[in-house]
C-alpha cells in the first residue's frame, strides 16, 4: 500500500512509517513543511537505503496514497483535516491521536464528550471513513525492527473491512491488533494512554502496554 502519514515526523509516526516501510508498503512522510517531511525521511533511509520512503507536505502525501495515518498531536488534529478533507474524500484514514491535555498522566476529557477520532470523523463526514489504532504503543523502540514491542493494539471503527486494513498493518508493524469494536469505543481506547503515561512515571520505564488475554 501507499501510505501517507500526516505528521508523520514525530517518533510514533516516523517510527511506524519506518516498519511499514521495512514490511514492503511504500511509506511518505508528510509535515505542514515538505522540507520536514524529506528530513525526516532521509533520516529513515539512512537507517536503511532499500526502503520505500520519501518525504512531503500533508496535502501532497494524502493527495498520493492508498491509507492515511494521522499522527499530530491533538491540539493540531481540526486545523490539520479542515485542508485535507476533499484530498481524504473516499480514503480510510487510521487516527493514532490520543488526547493527553496538559497533565498528560489524568485522563483528558474533550469538551465535546467525543473521542478524538470520533471528532475526526464528524469533521470529514461520511466519504471518509475514520479507524481508530496504534493509542497504546510506546514509540520509543519503533525504529529498532527486531525489538518485540509487547502491546497489543486495540482497533475501533465502524466497518469490518477498514478495521481489517488495520489489523494488517498491526501485523506488517510487528504488532497483534485487536478488534475493539465501533468508533464510540475509541474514547476508552485513548483514555488508556494517559492510564499508561502515568504507569511509565510511576514504575520509572518508558514502554508499559496492553495486553487482551483469552484470545489467540
Amino acid at each position: 500500500m501507499k501510505i501517507a502519514i500526516i505528521g508523520g515526523t514525530g517518533p510514533e509516526g516516523s517510527g511506524l512509517g519506518f516498519r511499514w516501510a521495512a514490511a514492503g508498503h511504500e511509506v511518505m512522510i508528510g509535515s505542514r513543511k515538505a522540507e520536514k517531511g524529506e528530513r525526516v525521511s532521509a533520516e529513515l533511509l539512512a537507517r536503511n537505503p532499500t526502503l520505500s520512503i520519501s518525504g512531503t507536505d500533508n496535502l501532497t502525501a494524502v493527495e498520493q496514497c492508498d491509507v492515511a495515518v494521522l499522527a499530530v498531536p491533538y491540539s493540531a488534529q481540526e486545523r490539520t483535516l479542515d485542508g485535507l478533507k476533499d484530498a481524504l474524500a473516499g480514503k480510510l484514514l487510521i487516527t493514532v491521536v490520543a488526547p493527553t491535555g496538559e497533565k498528560k498522566a489524568r485522563v483528558y476529557r474533550l469538551e465535546s464528550g467525543m473521542s478524538a477520532a470520533e471528532e475526526a470523523q464528524l469533521q470529514l463526514g461520511e466519504e471518509t471513513s475514520v479507524v481508530a489504532a496504534f493509542q497504546n504503543i510506546g514509540a520509543h523502540n519503533l525504529l529498532d525492527i527486531d525489538y518485540q514491542l509487547d502491546c497489543d493494539v486495540l482497533i475501533c471503527g465502524q466497518k469490518a473491512v477498514d478495521k481489517d486494513i488495520a489489523m494488517q498493518l498491526c501485523t506488517d508493524a510487528g504488532l497483534r491488533g485487536v478488534n475493539a469494536g465501533g468508533l464510540q469505543n475509541a474514547s476508552v481506547v485513548e483514555g488508556m494512554t494517559s492510564l499508561l503515561i502515568f504507569i511509565n512515571i510511576k514504575n520509572k520505564i518508558k514502554d508499559a502496554g496492553i495486553r487482551i488475554t483469552g484470545i489467540d
